[in-house]
């Protein structure tokens, strides 16, 4: 029990320092980067984009993405947020007024987060420039969600594990089910 208490307050005090520490300028930054990934728009217009631009290598990555995505976003607004019921973080501790504008949703896990880690994670194995360059801006939409109050660091953390667990899942499951009729 006082692993959880410990817990829940070193959360809580890094969800304070960093809303407190991001330059408005870079928030502002953030800000908009997250705004393009909202309802998967900036994954989506990566999958376009490779798709146009990488021939077999960028179809696979983009399929894989985009799946891992979907089971991304399935899992943690479908489920987890379902079952989690947490509440945000308390608006006072936002010297900003982008904590006026969250969803009403409960704060845990990260959709947003679990969505751009599946996706980049899902992509680097089928076309690693890719990867990297999507790297950037799952990043951004990670840090925003806690900069902007929309999440806790453990929210953004379980939504990235969401997004790893998701891209394994979807990089792997042919070849388990396969073994799995093959083993029956």
């Amino acid at each position: 029990m006082r692993f959880l208490t410990e817990l829940r307050d070193a959360d809580q005090s890094l969800t304070k320092r960093v809303a407190s520490r991001v330059p408005p300028r870079f928030g502002h930054v953030l800000s908009a980067v997250e705004e393009t990934a909202q309802s998967s728009k900036l994954w989506c217009g990566a999958a376009a984009a490779m798709t146009c631009l990488g021939g077999w290598r960028g179809r696979k990555a983009a399929a894989g993405g985009l799946t891992a995505l979907a089971v991304a976003q399935l899992v943690s607004n479908g489920l987890c947020k379902q079952l989690a019921g947490r509440p945000r973080p308390p608006k006072e501790w936002f010297p900003h007024d982008e904590a006026d504008d969250r969803p009403g949703s409960s704060s845990f896990p990260s959709g947003h987060t679990a969505a751009a880690v599946a996706f980049t994670a899902a992509v680097t194995p089928a076309w690693p420039t890719a990867g990297a360059a999507c790297a950037v801006p799952a990043v951004m939409v990670s840090l925003e969600r806690v900069q902007s109050g929309a999440h806790y660091p453990s929210d953004v953390a379980a939504g990235a594990a969401i997004g790893l667990a998701s891209a394994w899942l979807t990089r792997h499951a042919l070849h388990l089910t396969l073994r799995h009729w093959l083993s029956t």
